[in-house]
C-alpha cells in the first residue's frame, strides 16, 4: 500500500500477497540457532564480508572446532524479529550506578537514603513542581556545586517561576521605549571594578508588566581625571509609564553630573565633603524637577510619574578611595568588610553610621565624630509664604566613605535592600561567594543578584564594588 492508500499492482502485488495474503503459512521459529554467541558471530562475518581484512580472512581463526550449523536461507521470507531485553543499569554498593559527564561513574543514592532530591512538591501558580531539596536551594547536589548559584534561599520555593514568563505589551508607535527584562554591565577602573544589573521582578514576569527599574553606567573624561556615574531608578508602583519616569530620571541625572564632572572629580580628589553635598543635592533636585514637569505636561498627577533615585560616584584615580553615594528615595547601601555585613545606609537628611544589617540602631554620631541632629518635637514656626511650600516625601540622602582594600559596597533599589534585611540566609549567601574570592564575572554576579526569597517578588537593581 501506498502512502496515499493506494494498493500496489504488478510485481509489487505479488510480493505484498507473499507477505501478508491469508493463506501464507506462518514461518514460526527460524531453523537457525538464536544464542547470543550466535548473533555475535553472524554480526562478526558480516563486518567481514562487507569491510575485509587486510590480511584476508583466511587468517581469522575459527571460533571453534565445529563447523558452524548451515543456515537455510529464506530469500522471500524474512527473519520474525527479536525484540532485545531490556538493559539493566548495574547496581553498585550504593544503589544505581549513574553516568555524569565527569571522567567516570558517580554513584548515586540508595533507595530509601537521604539525597540531593527529595520528595515533589506540588507546583506553585505558574510555576513548575521542584524537589524539595532541589536545585532551588543551598544544597548541593552528589558534590558537585552549581557555579550560578542557588535558585532560592529560605524556608522554601517562591511563588512565582524563577524564569520570564509573558512579555510587557508593546506599543507600535513606541517601540524605543521597550525595556529588557535585564541589563548587565561592567568595568574597572584604578583599583575598583564594577559590577551592574538590574533585573525585572517576578511578579512582574508573571504578569507580562515592564521592568520599573532602571540603570545608568557611564563615564565622564579620560585616565586618572574620569568620573564614574552609577544611578539607579524605580517608577511609582502601579502608574502606568512607571518604567519612562525611571529612565527619564536616570538620563537627567547623567546630563546634569556629565557638565560638572570635572568640578565633582576635584571635590572628590580634596575631600570637600559640604560642597559635594550642596552641589548634588542642587542637581538631584534639579532632576526630579524635571521630573514632575513632565508629569504636569502629560496631565498626571507629581505622583503618578515620580521615580526614587540613588547614585555612586567614584574617580577613576587609583589613589582616590572616596566613594560618593547620593539620591532620593528607597533602597539600601551596604558595605562588605571582613565577613561581616554593615547597613551604612543614610538615615532621614544626615549621614549615620555604620549599623550592622538587622541589628539595633544607628549609633548617635559618625564614625568622624559629628553628632546626628535628633527631633526634639519643636514645632515648626509659620511659613511667612502663603502657601507653605510643600514637604518633600523623602529625604536627599548623601554619604562620602573612604574604602579600604578587599571592601565590597553594594548599591541596590529597595527589591534587594528589603530581602537583604529581612532574610539572613540571603545575606549569608552573598558573604560566601563574595567575601574571599575576586570579583565574580558578569554572569555570575547576576546569577547572585538573582537569588530569590519567597515574599519578594520587586524589580532588583544592584552595583557593586571590589576593592583592590
Amino acid at each position: 500500500m501506498s502512502q496515499q492508500g493506494e494498493r500496489r499492482t504488478g510485481r509489487d502485488d505479488d510480493w505484498w500477497g507473499q507477505l501478508y495474503d491469508d493463506t501464507t503459512q506462518d514461518t514460526g521459529p527460524t531453523p537457525a540457532p538464536d544464542t547470543l554467541d550466535d548473533r555475535f558471530a553472524s554480526a562478526a562475518d558480516t563486518v567481514q564480508e562487507r569491510f575485509p581484512s587486510p590480511r584476508g580472512r583466511d587468517d581469522t581463526p575459527p571460533a571453534s572446532d565445529t563447523p558452524p550449523t548451515p543456515v537455510a536461507p529464506a530469500p522471500e521470507t524474512p527473519r520474525t524479529p527479536v525484540a532485545p531485553a531490556p538493559w539493566e543499569p548495574p547496581v553498585g554498593p550504593s544503589g544505581p550506578v549513574t553516568f555524569g559527564s565527569g571522567s567516570g561513574p558517580v554513584a548515586g543514592p540508595a533507595p530509601g537514603a537521604g539525597g540531593s532530591h527529595g520528595p515533589e512538591e506540588p507546583a506553585p501558580p505558574g510555576g513548575r513542581a521542584r524537589g524539595a531539596d532541589g536545585p532551588g536551594t543551598l544544597r548541593e547536589q552528589a558534590g558537585r556545586p552549581d557555579p550560578a548559584g542557588p535558585a532560592h534561599v529560605g524556608d522554601g520555593p517562591p511563588t512565582y517561576e524563577p524564569e520570564p514568563t509573558a512579555l510587557p505589551m508593546a506599543d507600535p508607535d513606541d517601540l524605543a521605549g521597550l525595556v529588557a527584562d535585564t541589563v548587565l554591565d561592567g568595568a574597572r577602573h584604578g583599583s575598583v571594578t564594577l559590577r551592574a544589573a538590574s533585573v525585572r521582578g517576578d511578579s512582574a514576569r508573571y504578569r507580562g508588566d515592564p521592568r520599573r527599574d532602571s540603570l545608568l553606567t557611564a563615564r565622564f573624561g579620560s585616565g586618572d581625571s574620569a568620573l564614574v556615574l552609577v544611578a539607579m531608578a524605580t517608577g511609582a508602583r502601579a502608574t502606568p509609564g512607571a518604567h519612562r519616569a525611571a529612565a527619564e530620571a536616570c538620563a537627567w541625572i547623567g546630563r546634569a553630573v556629565v557638565r560638572s564632572h570635572q568640578r565633582l572629580a576635584e571635590d572628590i580628589r580634596a575631600a570637600r565633603r559640604g560642597d559635594l553635598k550642596s552641589g548634588l543635592h542642587r542637581l538631584t533636585d534639579r532632576s526630579l524637577g524635571r521630573l514632575r514637569a513632565r508629569a504636569a505636561d502629560l496631565g498626571l498627577q507629581p505622583d503618578e510619574y515620580a521615580a526614587s533615585l540613588r547614585c555612586l560616584l567614584l574617580p577613576a584615580d587609583p589613589r582616590c578611595r572616596t566613594r560618593v553615594f547620593f539620591g532620593v528615595g528607597a533602597g539600601g547601601l551596604f558595605r562588605l568588610r571582613e565577613g561581616e555585613w554593615q547597613d551604612i545606609e543614610p538615615r532621614g537628611a544626615e549621614a549615620v553610621g555604620d549599623a550592622v544589617v538587622g541589628f539595633g540602631s544607628p549609633p548617635p554620631h559618625t564614625p568622624e565624630g559629628d553628632r546626628l541632629t535628633m527631633d526634639l518635637g519643636i514645632t515648626t514656626p509659620p511659613s511667612p509664604y502663603e502657601p507653605a511650600p510643600e514637604r518633600p516625601h523623602e529625604p536627599f540622602r548623601f554619604r562620602a566613605s573612604v574604602a579600604r582594600p578587599g571592601d565590597t559596597l553594594l548599591l541596590c533599589s529597595a527589591g534587594l535592600a528589603e530581602p537583604l534585611r529581612g532574610e539572613p540566609a540571603l545575606a549569608e549567601h552573598l558573604t560566601r561567594r563574595w567575601e574571599k574570592s575576586d570579583p565574580p564575572g558578569l554572569a555570575a554576579f547576576l546569577a547572585d543578584v538573582q537569588v530569590r526569597v519567597k515574599g519578594y517578588a520587586d524589580d532588583r537593581t544592584a552595583a557593586a564594588l571590589w576593592e583592590a
